[in-house]
C-alpha cells in the first residue's frame, strides 16, 4: 500500500509518501510562499526520490482544512485530481486532527489551533488515547479565542497548545490560563504529513466528488452576501 499524503490548508506545506505502514518520505515547509507553485514540484521530486510513478500509489491522503481558504482549496483540489486520474480512492482528515497527534505523549489535553484573524481561531481539543490514539474532548469550531480560553479554564487540566502561529496569541493564552496552559520548545507545531497518512489508513474512504473542504465558517464575500439578502427575502 502505497500513500501520498498532502496537506497545505495553512502556510505550512507538507507532503510525505508512507509505504506499507512504514514512512519513507517526507517534506514540510513554513515558508511564505504559494502553495499552487510548491506543491505539484514537490511531489514529483518525492515520488522520484522514493523511486516511484504516480501510477505506484494506491490511497491519496489530504488534509481538508480548517485553514486558508485558498490553502485548503490547493491540496484538496491536487489531491482529488489525482485520485480521480489514478481512479484510486481518497480519504479526507482534519487539518486540526492531524496537528493534535504532534501531541500524542502529552499527558493532557491537548488544542491545536490556527489563526483565524481578528482575534478568531480554529480550533478543537483532544486527548491521547493509550498513545496511539487522539479522540476529540470539544468539537473543532471557529471561535473568537478569548471564549475558547474561557471554556478551556473550566476544564482545570494542564492543556498543550500546538500551533505554527503560537507567538501570535501566546501571551493572551498565558495570561488567561497562567500555569495550566504548556507550551513545547521542541519542534511540534507544523503538520506532518506522515501522521496525516498514518490516520488515514484507520479511516473510511470518501467518494472524491462528496469530498468538500473543512471551512468552519463561510468565506467573507460569501457571509457579507448572505447578509445582504436577508432585508430581500420574498414575503410568504
Amino acid at each position: 500500500m502505497n500513500v501520498l499524503a498532502i496537506d497545505t490548508s495553512n502556510q505550512p506545506m507538507t507532503i510525505a509518501v508512507m509505504q506499507d505502514e512504514q514512512l519513507i518520505a517526507e517534506y514540510t515547509t513554513d515558508i511564505k510562499k504559494n502553495h499552487s507553485v510548491q506543491l505539484m514540484p514537490a511531489i514529483n521530486q518525492m515520488l522520484v526520490d522514493c523511486k516511484m510513478t504516480p501510477q505506484d500509489l494506491n490511497l491519496i491522503a489530504v488534509g481538508h482544512g480548517p485553514g486558508s481558504f485558498t490553502g485548503v482549496r490547493i491540496g484538496l483540489t491536487t489531491a482529488k485530481t489525482l485520485a480521480w486520474s489514478l481512479s484510486i480512492p481518497i480519504v479526507a482528515v482534519s487539518s486540526l486532527e492531524v496537528l493534535a497527534y504532534n501531541g500524542i505523549l502529552f499527558n493532557g489535553l491537548v488544542c491545536p489551533f490556527f489563526d483565524a484573524r481578528r482575534g478568531q481561531v480554529y480550533t478543537g481539543l483532544y486527548q491521547a488515547e493509550g498513545f496511539e490514539e487522539m479522540a476529540p474532548v470539544k468539537d473543532e469550531v471557529n471561535i473568537l479565542l478569548t471564549d475558547w480560553l474561557e471554556e478551556l479554564r473550566a476544564s482545570g487540566e494542564p492543556i498543550l497548545f500546538i500551533s505554527s502561529q503560537l507567538s501570535i496569541h501566546q501571551e493572551k493564552i498565558r495570561e488567561v490560563l497562567g500555569e495550566q496552559a504548556v507550551f513545547s520548545s521542541l519542534p511540534v507545531h507544523l503538520p506532518s504529513a506522515g501522521m496525516l497518512a498514518h490516520i488515514a489508513l484507520k479511516k473510511e474512504t470518501t467518494p472524491i466528488h462528496a469530498l468538500t473542504p473543512n471551512y468552519l465558517r463561510l468565506a467573507e464575500a460569501e457571509s457579507k452576501w448572505l447578509e445582504s439578502q436577508k432585508g430581500h427575502q420574498p414575503s410568504d
